[in-house]
């Protein structure tokens, strides 16, 4: 029973619903390279290499078949998304740095304050006059 309890309040907790969030768009961002890699950027690399198509990439070992184009390609989609990561994150640190940089706005005083501040002050100047 304390583990369920435990468990509700960890799982109810902002931060774990932040990540569960982030997790569905990492999802949905990486199909997204995925298909920028697979349907653009390897068949352009593929052109470039002489016709080269890297899932086509197999060795065969007895029954068991080594497929290390699916491996290639399998690994220049994670520097892809990871380099498409850090630039996002990158721009959205940069915009954090322009908030932070902005100076905050001091409002005008008011009457009543321009008011009760002559008087601190007159205040002030009558404690210096008895001493």
């Amino acid at each position: 029973m304390i583990v369920l309890k435990e468990f509700k309040a960890f799982a109810l907790k902002g931060n774990v619903m932040d990540l569960a969030i982030a997790v569905i768009i990492g999802a949905a961002f990486g199909k997204i390279v995925t298909s920028l890699v697979n349907d653009l950027l390897m068949p352009l690399i593929g052109l470039l290499l002489g016709g080269l198509n890297f899932s086509g990439l197999q060795y065969t070992l007895g029954d068991a078949v080594l497929k290390y184009g699916v491996f290639i390609q399998t690994v220049i989609d994670f520097v892809i998304i990871a380099f498409s990561i850090f630039m996002f994150i990158r721009l959205l640190s940069k915009f954090k740095r322009k908030e932070e940089i902005q100076p905050t706005v001091v409002p005008e005083p008011t009457k009543e304050e321009i008011l009760l501040t002559e008087i601190r002050d007159l205040l002030k100047q009558q404690r210096g006059l008895d001493k």
